[in-house]
């Protein structure tokens, strides 16, 4: 697969991400709901062996908004408790209750429907994406600017793998994380008293295009997840190191359809392919080091070939999507995020605009 190559930290070099200008789709979607971003920065594209932090990922001395942190326990919920059947909690331990941050950017006016990026492993890349919002949300450039969407960072449910409540939440191939999201996490924070003190007003956009999921590793797996199977609810979809393989739990009652978990977006049943084209933005990346298996046998678990493959099937099928690969890098490298997240985000967002 042919890859470009890029550095994304100064003026010129954005330019050269944004080079072509037809129209990827202007149709109506979401009730009526229209947007032409082009495809600009679309494709696929290779980073380092250097790296270098965007300036629009660091505080400018431009307006902070506000950040707010709460929990929710497990207990509570009516989808992720804490006590299914696939969990091990002796052997990985399931968390009581999972942190949530949220920063609400400085650009938005309380009352106006706002976008919304829900990121996973909260607080994860958050900082990052707080400089982001502060800086662009206030650009002149339209090719280099952001609408004013509020963060939401969750913690995982505990631990990491098969039988543990992080990889029941995001290596399983189903609509429960999205909806977990949607008719828990969502309503928690508008109705948060700390953050209705400060928005009395504070709401979020129905429009799915206004709403995005990031995450890296399996948060990355669960961001596509939630799109994959709930279009109607996200449908910009970023995936750093993603968890693009047999990660499901063996005896999750997903296996009987989805044998190989997220392996089976691009190999086997080859969703991705032999569906038909969701109304989706994708943003894929892998690394070159990314969580290659020791024994090269053990093909549905590498990491590089599930997301070279993932890229493959994306563009195959007509997909607005665009596919990094850095070199010399590991498993959710903070160098790769702080050189393209701001890149990464002003692409995922293009075209968007308020309902």
């Amino acid at each position: 697969m042919p890859h470009r190559t890029f550095l994304s930290v100064c003026v010129r070099c954005v330019v050269c991400l944004f080079l072509t200008g037809s129209l990827a789709y202007s149709g109506r979607t979401a009730e009526g709901y229209t947007e032409s971003p082009g495809t600009d920065g679309d494709g696929n594209y290779t980073v380092g062996p250097d790296y270098i932090l965007d300036p629009n990922l660091t505080d400018r001395g431009n307006p902070k908004g506000k950040s707010f942190e709460f929990t929710m326990r497990l207990s509570d919920s009516k989808i992720f408790r804490g006590d299914d059947a696939t969990l091990e909690p002796e052997k990985k331990a399931v968390r009581k209750e999972r942190k949530l941050f949220v920063y609400v950017p400085a650009a938005y006016r309380d009352g106006t429907k706002a976008p919304i990026l829900v990121t996973h492993d909260g607080p994860s890349q958050l900082n990052l994406v707080r400089h982001a919002l502060d800086n662009l949300t206030l650009s002149k450039d339209p090719n280099r600017a952001l609408p004013a969407f509020i963060a939401i960072a969750v913690e995982n449910g505990g631990n990491d793998g098969k039988n543990s409540e992080r990889g029941l939440e995001y290596d399983t191939m189903s609509d429960r994380f999205a909806r977990f999201i949607n008719d828990e996490v969502l309503p928690s924070v508008l109705n948060n008293a700390e953050i209705k003190a400060a928005y009395p007003h504070i709401a979020f956009t129905d429009n799915p295009w206004g709403r995005a999921a990031m995450g890296c590793s399996s948060g990355g797996a669960a961001a596509l997840t939630m799109g994959w199977f709930r279009p109607d609810l996200f449908r910009r979809l970023i995936t750093y190191s993603g968890t693009f393989v047999d990660q499901q739990d063996d005896d999750a009652r997903e296996e009987a359809k989805y044998p190989f978990g997220a392996w089976e977006y691009h190999s086997g049943m080859k969703l991705i392919e032999n569906n038909e084209k969701k109304p989706l933005r994708i943003f894929t990346h892998v690394s070159e080091k990314d969580n290659r298996p020791n024994d090269p046998e053990e093909t549905h678990h590498n990491w590089v070939m599930a997301n070279e493959r993932t890229a493959a099937a994306l563009k195959a099928k007509g997909y607005q999507y665009r596919y990094v690969f850095s070199r010399a890098s590991g498993h959710c490298d903070r160098r790769v995020f702080e050189q393209t997240l701001a890149d990464t985000l002003v692409w995922m967002w293009r075209g968007y605009h308020a309902d």
